[in-house]
């Protein structure tokens, strides 16, 4: 096919819907990131929460966004993709906005009455309520508004607009924050998601129904989860690479604290976690085909290694240097396992199932934020705080990398059937 039909393919093959909801897609995520990029900090330092405490609600803030999704699906199909994505957006903007008002005068009568730690946990909730209606609604409708013919362009468009705003959000955060006070890092967030909800009642116009297999009811979702649950051999895998996440999550979660506190309090953080994006934008193909004859799981377990090892960096040199060094091998670690993760999912689950085993594929991702947020904030605490020994910390992260790299080759070998993972190779 000519590169002009294909061109001419795509041009007519979206209908507008799609459009609409990738575009809105990528500034909820620039949202999510720019306010993820700033939380640590902001808890710490505005709000005045120890170490221990800004790490936890750090990681619940990241780990409660990829439970409710799970459930997400059910109820966006059958609010609508246009009501779900309008509710969604009006969620976020106010929780966004209420997040960096938390030191307003206009709430000290709720924190006069309210314990700071309770307000602050049911403001992170709030996020991840419209995070949930957020990415079934895109999904679907890029699945509802491509025509047959260019869909898988129409997925990699919205594999490409979501990290664009991954890369996006932190560097607005470092923009704002650079100029403003912190708290408007999350005003200029809740900015970007209450435009995107005046966009979808504009402009969104509920996508057709095709032929589709009906939605399940909220009751056959618990029932999928209860199967998920009961099958010890996929249990014991989301539980060991979970590890993994405890691991990758540190880059938001305490290493802006880190790099504050005890490399170079000047440094602009949220502009440093821009790194991490932006090789996942630029090498995700290149390193696509360099490990396209590497076994799906063998490349878990090589990606894992790589995110593992790469916090020894901060040991060796601890400087802004070498934070941009970690971050930029920590990204080629997720780039070498995430698309073959995925796809390995796909074949671990029984046949009929792979639906529901695809959306309990991002329970690791909560449990790691969830964990790491708790252990991480630990971790600061006791080696930099108590023990004034802060670069230790980064030995005990490594070490719970290299195990979870340890327990998936264990897995492989010797729980994993091989007729799954047999001929995994693209």
């Amino acid at each position: 096919m000519s590169f002009a039909q294909r061109w001419r393919d795509i041009r007519v093959g979206f209908e507008r819907p799609f459009w609409v909801a990738n575009i809105s897609e990528l500034f909820e995520r620039l949202s999510y990131y720019a306010a993820f990029a700033s939380l640590a900090r902001y808890l710490h330092e505005v709000l005045h929460f120890p170490v221990e405490q800004t790490g936890t609600l750090t990681g619940f803030f990241g780990g409660l966004v990829w439970f409710l999704p799970v459930f997400g699906g059910t109820l966006a199909d059958r609010m609508g993709f246009r009501r779900a994505l309008s509710v969604a957006y009006l969620i976020l903007s106010c929780a966004y906005f209420l997040l960096g008002s938390l030191g307003s005068p206009w709430l000290a009568p709720v924190r006069d009455n309210v314990p700071l730690v309770a307000l602050v946990v049911l403001v992170l909730a709030l996020p991840a309520l419209g995070v949930a209606l957020v990415k079934p609604s895109v999904v679907g409708t890029t699945a509802r508004a491509s025509k047959e013919n260019v869909r898988s362009i129409g997925y990699s468009i919205y594999y490409t607009l979501v990290n664009i705003g991954g890369a996006a959000g932190p560097y607005v955060a470092s923009y704002v924050h650079q100029r403003m006070r912190v708290e408007n890092v999350f005003r200029v967030a809740a900015l970007s998601v209450f435009l995107m909800f005046l966009g979808v009642l504009l402009f969104f116009k509920e996508p057709r129904r095709h032929d589709e297999v009906e939605t399940a009811s909220l009751s056959q979702a618990a029932r999928n989860f209860w199967t998920v649950i009961t099958n010890p051999r996929f249990m014991l895998f989301l539980l060991i690479f979970t590890g993994y996440w405890i691991v990758y999550w540190q880059e938001f979660i305490t290493l802006p604290i880190y790099v504050h506190d005890y490399i170079n309090p000047h440094t602009d953080t949220e502009l440093l976690l821009v790194t991490g994006p932006l090789v996942v934008i630029a090498l995700t193909l290149v390193i696509n085909i360099l490990t396209q004859k590497i076994r799906a799981f063998s490349a878990i377990i090589v990606g894992t290694l790589i995110t593992a090892v790469a916090w020894i960096i901060l040991i060796v040199r601890p400087t802004v240097t070498g934070v941009i060094f970690l971050l930029i091998v920590v990204a080629l670690g997720e780039i070498t396992l995430s698309p073959r993760y995925y796809e390995y999912i796909s074949r671990l689950a029984p046949s009929g199932q792979q639906g529901t085993y695809m959306g309990f594929a991002f329970l690791p991702l909560g449990i790691g934020s969830l964990i790491g947020g708790t252990f991480g904030g630990f971790l600061i605490h006791h080696f930099g705080e108590v023990k004034h020994r802060p670069e230790m910390m980064w030995v005990v992260i490594t070490t719970i990398g290299v195990l979870t790299a340890i327990l998936l080759w264990i897995y492989d070998r010797f729980v994993l059937p091989k007729e799954v993972d047999k001929g995994v190779t693209v």
